[in-house]
């Protein structure tokens, strides 16, 4: 097919065939989903012009109903495919509340034209091969030039032409040694044979061997920057059924969860559940998915059930080319998944070339439980526990606790109830009192059953931070949920808000870059260092980074949350007023953002307006619960000072868990020489 039937267009160092439906970065060919591929044609195709998203979702998603959650995930693979980060706009310019824009000077390639990034970029290859070839044959037949000059006899020739000949036959891993015994074995003795010269002759035929096995170890890796070795963050993906039809998501969910913790610590960075778990569409492609994870490689597989059988095949590939590492296939008694998981997560910690430790074998080999049924329980569990919604939560509750009842010694189901109702308390879906003492009760236990489980220290700690208020306690158990496990995003978040929340803001911003690096899509925690850079004084830098978590994610309630706060800072009420309605579009049962808005309004001036949104946080609680101190907020922003410290106070009596806030949060600014708060702090431990 001729250029003129195809449309070939060209973008930096990338080319885009939509004829035939492939990006490729100087030759190398990137994987895309269709959608994201299709995509990413209608952009290019619309040059440096704004394309609306209604006009994308049409386009792409012809005749079908698709919320935009999809659109911006394409968007967000695209960024991560083309190597940027979200934010910055070099080739995908967000055009907030309209669409996008690609701005990347593209040329589209016409019949007869060389492409920059086609057959020329073969050709350069192809020639600097072969300029690397032609030099490692010139430097070796040098050095064969050099030392047939200091060997005359013809045994001499005879014993390096042997070495030669051996070389080619023999593996590149075979030791010197025996290579020489082979050789002293094969040569004809005579007794004319000069004892130096042959020791001088094999001296120098393996300084020959060993220069032409460094020339080709470092031509193969000018060849293939990335090896093997070099691979310590992986990304192991929901597996998937082999019949669509026969899905059991709770499975395919547990079991790379399973691995997850299996493969985690020591040198490998596993990403967390949380993040992997949004790719579990059956069209997911795994390298796509790989890429937008930044992981230098992928663990998938598919999965069966067929009565008591389990079938497992799994798969490990380099992210940056594609290449397998390891796949292994089992068929075994599903009673033996256990010891099919122990056997996945050896040989992939084998294929990444990582070392297998005493402590690491033994975490390797350690089992939550042994009963399966339990096991399929707490794997249930969790899977509705990640749906992160009420009615969910509390199932998954259910199921952790048909777990214990079958083995009481499962610690991880413990530590499953924990983090659940833990979670309510934020959420505001009950009060402090209600959850948090069945949530410190479920993990003590898990601990006292398994004191080596990272997550329910790092459950502990959160309790006794939120609920608590005893900053050194939490502080004790976040250290040693990091000493059990280093590479925690999760653990490393919480103590980034314990450190931030008590005052020590490079210590908590430090934590919160570690937390990103280790899992650079996760929400929260991109939303949380905005947060973080508030609480610092850093309102500008906290703008621009809650800008690049919405960039990532528009729909994340959270981000607009505290982008609402920071606007208030700035003065920006308007602004502020818009994305708190925003956060509570994406989460309507929370109510912190309403608060927001009622703070920010009577800022304004606008204290009517303020006045009605205090209302309706005072009539809630007839419908659900309202944190006291989200009322005291609204209050102090029409300048009641002693109705909002009432509040305050019901707060503490409450123990609400935003009370954590008050020694970091500015908009307490205005109380804080007054007795009351000074004694409120006081008797937070703060002061």
């Amino acid at each position: 097919m001729s250029n003129a039937n195809k449309e070939l267009y060209e973008f930096d160092k990338f080319r885009l065939d939509v004829s035939e439906r492939l990006l490729s970065r100087e030759g190398e060919k990137l994987p895309l989903s269709e959608k994201a591929f299709d995509t990413l044609c209608a952009l290019v195709r619309h040059g440096n012009h704004l394309v609306g998203k209604d006009e994308l979702l049409t386009e792409i998603w012809a005749g079908a109903f698709v919320e935009e959650n999809n659109l911006d995930k394409n968007i967000s693979i695209l960024r991560q495919v083309l190597g940027e980060r979200a934010g910055r706009g070099k080739f995908i310019e967000t055009v907030r509340g309209h669409g996008f824009r690609f701005v990347a000077e593209v040329r589209e390639v016409v019949e007869g034209e060389k492409g920059r990034n086609g057959e020329e970029e073969k050709r350069r290859r192809g020639e600097e091969e072969k300029n690397a070839s032609d030099n490692r044959e010139f430097q070796i037949s040098d050095f064969k030039l050099q030392n047939e000059r200091e060997s005359r006899t013809e045994s001499e020739i005879d014993a390096k032409s042997e070495i030669f000949n051996l070389k080619s036959e023999t593996n590149e891993n075979t030791p010197f040694q025996s290579q020489n015994t082979k050789i002293e074995n094969q040569r004809p003795k005579t007794e004319k044979q000069n004892p130096n010269r042959l020791q001088l002759a094999a001296l120098t035929a393996l300084i020959i061997f060993g220069f032409g096995a460094v020339v080709f170890f470092l031509w193969r890796n000018a060849a293939n920057p990335v090896s093997d070795e070099q691979i310590k963050t992986i990304a192991v993906l929901p597996f998937k059924p082999l019949v669509a039809e026969n899905r059991n998501e709770s499975l395919e969910l547990g079991m790379a969860d399973t691995l997850i913790s299996k493969l985690s610590g020591g040198e490998i960075i596993a990403r967390p559940i949380g993040s992997v778990r949004r790719f579990n569409n059956l069209e997911q492609d795994s390298l796509a998915a790989g890429r937008e994870l930044e992981t230098e490689a992928v663990l998938d597989g598919t999965i069966q059930t067929s009565g008591e059988r389990i079938r497992i095949s799994a798969r490990l590939i380099r992210t940056s080319d594609g290449k397998p590492l390891w796949t292994g296939q089992f068929d075994e008694k599903f009673t033996d998944i256990f010891a099919v998981q122990d056997s996945i997560s050896e040989r992939v910690l084998s294929a990444l070339s990582s070392k297998l430790s005493g402590e690491k074998q033994k975490h390797l080999n350690k089992r939550d439980t042994e009963n399966v049924e339990a096991y399929q329980l707490y794997m249930r569990g969790r899977f509705h526990h990640f749906k992160l919604n009420l009615s969910e939560a509390q199932k998954g509750i259910e199921y952790y606790n048909q777990a214990i009842a079958i083995d009481p010694g499962y610690a991880l189901a413990y530590a499953g109830i924990a983090d659940a109702y833990r979670s309510f308390s934020l959420t505001s879906d009950f009060p402090s009192n209600d959850a948090m003492p069945k949530a410190k009760a479920a993990a003590l236990r898990a601990i006292e059953i398994d004191e080596t489980l990272a997550d329910a220290h790092t459950a502990l700690g959160f309790i006794l931070f939120y609920y608590d208020w005893d900053w050194q306690a939490a502080e004790k158990q976040y250290r040693r949920a990091l000493e059990l496990d280093p590479n925690s995003a999760d653990t490393h978040q919480a103590y980034a808000h314990l450190l931030s929340n008590t005052g020590r803001h490079a210590e908590a911003l430090s934590e919160i870059k570690l937390s990103k690096e280790l899992d650079p899509l996760n929400l929260r925690t991109n939303a949380l260092e905005g947060q973080l850079l508030l609480h610092a004084g850093q309102t500008d830098a906290a703008i621009d980074s809650l800008q690049k978590t919405i960039d990532l994610e528009p729909n994340f309630w959270m981000a607009h949350l505290f982008a609402a706060s920071a606007y208030i800072e700035k003065g920006m009420y308007e602004k502020a007023v818009g994305e708190g309605s925003v956060a509570k579009t994406h989460s309507p049962a929370q109510n912190w953002s309403i608060a927001f808005g009622g703070y920010a309004l009577a800022k304004a001036g606008k204290r009517a307006e303020a006045r009605a949104v205090l209302d309706e946080l005072l009539k809630l609680p007839n419908e659900r619960y309202v944190p006291p101190y989200h009322i005291a907020l609204v209050y102090n922003g029409l300048g009641e000072n002693e109705k909002a410290l009432d509040y305050l106070e019901k707060g503490f009596a409450e123990k609400d868990a935003r009370m954590v806030f008050l020694k970091v949060e500015p908009k307490w600014n205005n109380l804080r020489n007054e007795p009351r708060f000074v004694d409120l702090m006081r008797r937070m431990n703060f002061e």
